[in-house]
């Protein structure tokens, strides 16, 4: 059995924890019944032991699969990991998403998307990630009640995704710790007009009003500054075509959009300035958490 959860890419700018979407970049996990518990490692975090040894989705997904069948049994786990730790790329998201699917699949019980993207609020109460790893394309959601609302849309192939992730992450909690503790009316209308305008053009696919749409006062200079090398990638991107350009996520990584036949030369631009930094184009993602049996 495979399952793979697509790499996200949140808040988008104004959508602080409710704007999000899937980029075409995977992890994948194989599982195999074993005699022996048994764990390989390739790609991201390949390199890093702890990883094996407390892993979170092993932890997971043996916690509901010993709910749903009240057996223990020893399994084979093969991961295959794109999404880099940190980076605000979704890798927790992804896990936590891939384990609950592993769970009930590798017994053969269906489990509807909507009631997946539930479960995996009791581990991330933040819905801008887990909802596009789940469902793909772009998502707005909010939670309600203790469960995900959401609409979400497909995003067509005339639109490329420029991601840069740098050397070093940024850490969500001291991201967190940077905001300030009260904003003013200006900047929350601010926000709230933009992250409205931003999900009406993505439903539109009014494109050229992304830039405008994507621009942010209430959390991404204030997380810039711990890297501040991030405000030149992002006006570089901008300088070079791309439609909007924003911090991934809590960062480190930066996000830009752009047009598929634009995507070659804002990533050289992106790669020329910043050489030590990872630089790439990437499909989006409009399927979400795929299982294979």
């Amino acid at each position: 059995m495979k399952v793979s959860v697509p790499a996200t890419s949140a808040n988008l700018g104004p959508g602080f924890d409710s704007l999000g979407l899937a980029i075409a970049m995977k992890n994948q996990v194989i599982i195999k019944p074993s005699k022996f518990h048994s764990v390989s490692l390739k790609g991201e975090g390949a390199n890093n032991p702890v990883l094996k040894d407390n892993n979170m989705f092993i932890s997971i997904f043996n916690d509901f699969y010993y709910n749903l069948t009240h057996r223990k049994r020893h399994f084979r786990y093969e991961f295959f990991n794109e999404i880099p730790l940190s980076r605000g790329l979704g890798s927790s998201s992804a896990v936590i998403v891939s384990a609950i699917a592993s769970a009930y699949a590798i017994e053969g019980i269906k489990l509807d998307k909507d009631k997946l993207l539930n479960l995996a609020l009791a581990y991330e109460n933040h819905p801008d990630n887990i909802t596009p790893a789940v469902m793909g394309g772009f998502n707005v959601a909010t939670v309600q009640d203790n469960e995900v609302r959401y609409i979400n849309k497909n995003i067509p192939k005339s639109l490329k995704a420029v991601v840069v992730i740098p050397n070093r992450p940024i850490s969500t909690q001291l991201s967190r710790k940077a905001l300030p503790f009260k904003y003013s009316k200006d900047d929350v209308i601010f926000n709230i007009s933009h992250s409205s305008l931003l999900t009406a053009a993505f439903m539109s696919e009014n494109w050229k009003m992304l830039r405008t749409a994507s621009m942010d006062k209430v959390h991404q200079k204030y997380r810039m500054k711990q890297m501040p090398e991030l405000f030149d990638v992002q006006k570089t991107a901008l300088k070079s075509g791309a439609l909007m350009s924003t911090l991934s996520g809590s960062g480190s990584t930066l996000f830009s959009i752009c047009f598929a036949e634009d995507a070659k030369k804002i990533e050289k631009s992106l790669k020329s300035r910043f050489p030590h930094f990872k630089v790439f184009s990437s499909d989006f993602d409009n399927v979400g958490v795929k299982i294979d049996l």
